[in-house]
């Protein structure tokens, strides 16, 4: 009898998008993912054809999760409630139900390319007696049948193995965080290795400290960012609405980008995101328009304005709002070298315009890191134990940044007093500060919160490209709510305030304080005294808010 000739392995299942997800139930392992991507995901597969079950049953065909150890966690109570704590009988309970465990991978990857995508080079093991265990199911890998097949398959399978190592390292790095996160800075003493404890002074502390504080400024957020069409667009007008000062419309759609950026598929039709959050009518329409146009016309029209585009290349100008940008177009200004004679601007604006075309450039993000680590160094030189962390994008896991945040405490409560104008000294010497914009130390007379300000520019050694820098410098009781306010970002600082608003407190960068209660539906002052909260997370906790990473808080 002729044998039928053995069938070539293809690592595409199904052609056609829509319903291509049919017959599949689905239960989704939820940690090491952002909640707002896995309801993407969700959402998605539901419009593929998919069902999603909520918990493991009979039912369910497929896990998804980010790796093995995530699995095995998730389904912790299951086991202990079936099997009286014995991880294997998880293990051959799960074999018996046929299961396929897969990484997310090959929902992103099928989702990109369209198409549904073999499972078998996303396959993840669940032996818990199998050292190998974060690595895909190469036993279930088809066999090549020609050399060609074989080699993309093996360059496919090195690729989805080596992303699942680096999945189970940020998840690892995830849990030392929010383990280190809980323990007060104050702390004077640490349990040692067999036991006992150990007292350690500020100086032996401080690289705990900082390693704690910062550790999740390690990991990069690099959302898929697949609708730059739609995007690029919107942060256009985001920086128009600021500059005509009106922050509401800015901020809508710098809300919009937050959600688009992190979308896992192309999108092809506004009805795919109407029901996210920051979406609506009139945002769905403009995302309608670009994808069917490739254009705005909203945007085209402040293009042409001569009056909106003057304003607005003022408006970036380092120290010069919307009022003011306005005024100068007023007296007849329409170009920045127009401004260079004008009497009228400050010391601060005519930095701010001298190194315009510096400023706008993105810091690449190991450029930001490198000086971080010697802005550090001149810190612990001047002033031993004190804590140095960068804030803003680079905290948040961002590729490039557009400026240097740094937010600095000691942990003894009093140390960090007179500290900035020796720092900032020491940081001139070696030409790494050069001019100032801002200058304002309170920690020694107790004014202000006691928060000692600087605004300047830096530069990245062996060059004169001038890049913006602020240093803050908070007590130690306050320095928390510094660390939230200048990690961001604005849409995460919003809902802070908010929701600190809802429960009768202010929030800002030196503290949460009880509210007074206002007349006429306006809001109350703060009071004089904060909450004494230690770290972000009690920050977090007290207001009820989920707590976030840094990295998780590109919201």
């Amino acid at each position: 009898m002729k044998m039928a000739a053995k069938a070539k392995p293809t690592t595409k299942e199904q052609s056609h998008p829509e319903g291509m997800f049919e017959g599949m139930v689905v239960f989704f392992v939820p940690k090491g993912v952002q909640p707002r991507r896995l309801q993407i995901w969700k959402q998605r597969m539901v419009q593929m054809g998919a069902v999603i079950e909520e918990r493991l049953s009979k039912r369910v065909t497929h896990v998804l999760a980010v790796d093995s150890h995530t699995v095995l966690q998730e389904f912790d109570t299951y086991r202990l409630s079936r099997f009286k704590g014995d991880l294997c009988m998880l293990y051959f309970d799960l074999c018996k139900l046929k299961l396929k465990v897969l990484l997310y991978q090959w929902l992103e990857d099928s989702l990109k390319s369209g198409e549904k995508l073999s499972e078998n080079l996303y396959v993840l093991k669940l032996d818990p007696q199998d050292e190998s265990i974060n690595e895909p199911d190469k036993s279930l890998d088809p066999e090549p049948t020609d050399a060609n097949v074989s080699s993309e398959l093996q360059k496919l399978n090195n690729k989805k193995i080596k992303s699942s190592s680096d999945d189970t390292k940020i998840v690892n790095l995830e849990t030392n965080e929010n383990r280190r996160e809980n323990a007060p800075l104050s702390s004077t003493s640490i349990a040692s290795t067999d036991g006992e404890v150990e007292n350690l002074n500020y100086a032996d502390r401080r690289p705990q400290h900082r390693d704690a504080e910062n550790e999740a400024s390690t990991l990069p957020y690099c959302p898929p960012d697949l609708n730059k069409n739609i995007t690029e667009i919107f942060k256009k007008l985001v920086n128009i609405y600021r500059a005509l000062g009106d922050d509401r419309r800015s901020f809508s759609y710098y809300k919009a980008i937050s959600v688009i950026e992190k979308l896992p598929f192309k999108v092809e039709s506004a009805d795919q995101i109407k029901n996210l959050p920051s979406i609506g009518k009139s945002m769905k329409d403009h995302i309608q328009e670009i994808i069917t146009t490739g254009k705005l016309l909203k945007l085209e029209h402040f293009e042409t304005d001569e009056k909106v585009q003057t304003i607005s290349l003022f408006g970036e100008v380092w120290g010069i709002g919307p009022a003011t940008a306005l005024k100068l177009y007023d007296k007849g200004h329409r170009t920045l070298d127009d401004l260079t004679n004008d009497d009228s601007l400050t010391n601060a604006q005519k930095l701010g315009l001298k190194y315009f075309d510096d400023i706008r450039q993105r810091i690449p993000r190991h450029e930001v890191q490198e000086m971080e680590h010697i802005l550090q160094k001149v810190g612990e030189d001047v002033l031993p134990g004190v804590i140095i962390i960068c804030g803003g994008s680079y905290r948040r896991g961002k590729a490039t940044c557009g400026d240097i945040d740094i937010i600095i405490t000691h942990p003894d409560g009093t140390s960090h007093k007179g500290f900035l104008p020796k720092y900032v000294k020491r940081l001139k010497d070696t030409n790494f500060l050069r001019e100032d914009l801002i200058f304002s130390t309170h920690s020694e007379e107790g004014t202000d919160s006691g928060v000692d300000t600087y605004f300047g520019f830096c530069t990245y050694p062996g060059r004169e490209l001038r890049h913006r820098i602020d240093l803050k410098v908070y007590p130690r009781e306050i320095y928390a709510f510094g660390l939230v306010a200048w990690t961001g970002n604005d849409v995460l600082n919003r809902r802070l305030r908010l929701q600190a608003e809802s429960k009768g407190f202010r929030l800002d960068d030196t503290g949460l304080f009880p509210a007074t209660q206002g007349s006429g539906g306006k809001r109350g002052t703060k009071g004089n005294a904060s909450l004494k909260l230690s770290t972000e997370k009690e920050v977090f906790d007290f207001l009820g808010f989920p707590w976030l990473e840094p990295h998780q808080r590109n919201l």
